[in-house]
């Protein structure tokens, strides 16, 4: 499966130096998918660098070829939908439909950021000095690398990588050992770009041998990390040796405010596949359900109905509506949080238990859990799984203030009809971004992350290039 790539380095695919590989396991049977390369200190050194060669011709070149480039990428994506599809579902077990999705995503990126490669400006400065003025120059910061998470393998290399690119970066990719084989097919159709090499490269393996000589090398000026909270706290504290620029998209626990105006049968036809997308595995997903007390038994029931209702199985079978999770300690997590609610008070109206009819893999049922109270795990932490935690409410004063008591602060959601509660969640709920009746925060043309323990800077949007640029001002006297 992924004999026909390998590391990517200096333009070229590869086997790590040493002939090292690790299996890479299913989620739905738990057997290998193959055998990816494992590369050593070496592999990533001399990864760097070749980005290093490479960086000083692709950041010369012009704004419009560096467009023409991108488009071209994208092209080549398009093309090889259906392999990237495939690839995308068997790494993460996901179903065929959202993984087409995400490769969408994924392309949109390329799209967007080869126009906003068009569009990075500068400006002129009227000068104290007689004769003179400022002017103001943006370029790229240098070799940017992006460290990837499993549970969108397409997507958030495509975040990282296109704005990287446009901007006159060169980029590692690190991606997650779960998931190599999708991020190894973004980057042979990156080669359609006809970047010089070594301006792209890749590669796949241990902390040791793969951040660790990322993170020490004073040529690498920015990381880009996708993943949980305490990863990024210690990328954050790495960083600081050699003073790179960070950008974290980190952990989420996003509260969902349904009010007691709310359309309830719309609410739940959108949060329901919304909760149970890639088996919960979502930064962005609703995981605190507020629901009014006058809505809350009719909300518990319709969302329960509808979660049971969804057909697990294989993400190659297109019946399939949820997937795995995309490992068994996840599994396992999974169940201590359902055990933590329910032997705390908590009442499970649908799920809570392995599926009988698998044997392997790891499969959990979609769960729905009422009478969760603020302090159990389930609305504590960001539970990362099929877990659809709801908890009763009284006054909107008491809803945001509850919302609000976490230390994450990426996504936030209200249902609601009435426009001044819709303006005071946009301008009360401490997160980086607010959906109102819809979760659909993710666009390439819009910024997207968070604040608090979530992170800080911004992918998506023509704000997601800002960190992959830095400014120079001259002082000019005629």
């Amino acid at each position: 499966m992924y004999s026909d790539y390998g590391l990517f380095i200096n333009g070229t695919w590869r086997p790590a130096t040493d002939g090292a590989t690790f299996d890479v396991l299913s989620p739905v049977n738990e057997k290998p998918l193959g055998a990816a390369p494992a590369a050593n200190p070496a592999d990533t050194e001399h990864a760097i660098a070749a980005a290093e060669t490479a960086l000083p011709q692709w950041s010369a070149t012009g704004a419009f070829d560096r467009a023409d480039a991108l488009h071209r990428i994208a092209d080549e994506m398009r093309a090889n939908r259906e392999k990237a599809v495939r690839m995308i579902t068997m790494e993460t077990g996901k179903p065929l439909a959202q993984s087409e999705r995400e490769w969408g995503l994924a392309i949109d990126q390329f799209r967007w950021y080869a126009e906003e490669a068009r569009r990075i400006y500068g400006r002129i400065i009227e000068s104290r000095v007689p004769n003179g003025r400022f002017e103001v120059y943006r370029g790229p910061v240098g070799i940017a690398a992006a460290f990837t998470a499993w549970n969108f393998p397409a997507a958030l290399v495509a975040r990282k990588v296109a704005p990287a690119l446009a901007a006159g970066c060169a980029v590692l990719i690190r991606p997650s050992s779960q998931t190599p084989g999708t991020a190894m097919v973004i980057v042979d159709c990156l080669r359609a770009g006809g970047l010089p090499d070594g301006t792209v490269g890749l590669v796949v393996g241990s902390t040791a041998n793969t951040y660790g000589p990322i993170m020490a090398s004073k040529a690498v000026r920015k990381v880009s990390l996708t993943g949980s909270t305490r990863v990024g706290q210690q990328m954050i504290r790495d960083a600081a040796d050699t003073v790179k620029k960070v950008s974290m998209e980190l952990g989420g626990n996003s509260p969902c405010i349904i009010h007691d105006d709310a359309d309830l049968e719309s609410a739940l036809d959108i949060l329901v596949p919304t909760k149970f997308a890639n088996c919960g595995q979502v930064c962005v997903s609703p995981d605190r359900f507020f629901v009014h007390e006058s809505v809350h038994d009719r909300f518990v029931d319709g969302f329960a109905e509808r979660a049971a209702a969804l057909k697990l199985g294989d993400g190659i079978d297109p019946a399939t509506q949820m997937g795995p999770l995309i490992k068994r300690s996840r599994l396992e997590e999974i169940e201590a949080i359902i055990a933590d609610a329910t032997q705390a008070g908590a009442t499970v109206a649908t799920g809570g238990t392995r599926p009988a009819q698998f044997n392997a893999g790891h499969f959990h049922n979609p769960t729905v859990l009422s009478d969760v109270t603020d302090d159990m795990r389930a609305f504590a932490e960001e539970n990362f799984g099929p877990i659809a935690a709801i908890s009763r409410f009284g006054s909107e004063d008491e809803v945001l203030d509850r919302a609000n008591a976490s230390d994450m602060g990426l996504a936030a959601y209200t249902f609601t009809r009435s426009p001044d509660r819709a303006r005071r969640a946009v301008a009360e709920l401490k997160a980086g971004m607010v959906g109102i009746n819809s979760p659909a925060i993710a666009a390439s043309e819009a910024p997207f992350g968070g604040t608090k323990y979530s992170g800080m800077g911004r992918e998506g949007g023509s704000e997601g290039i800002e960190d992959y640029l830095d400014t120079k001002l001259a002082q000019i006297v005629w």
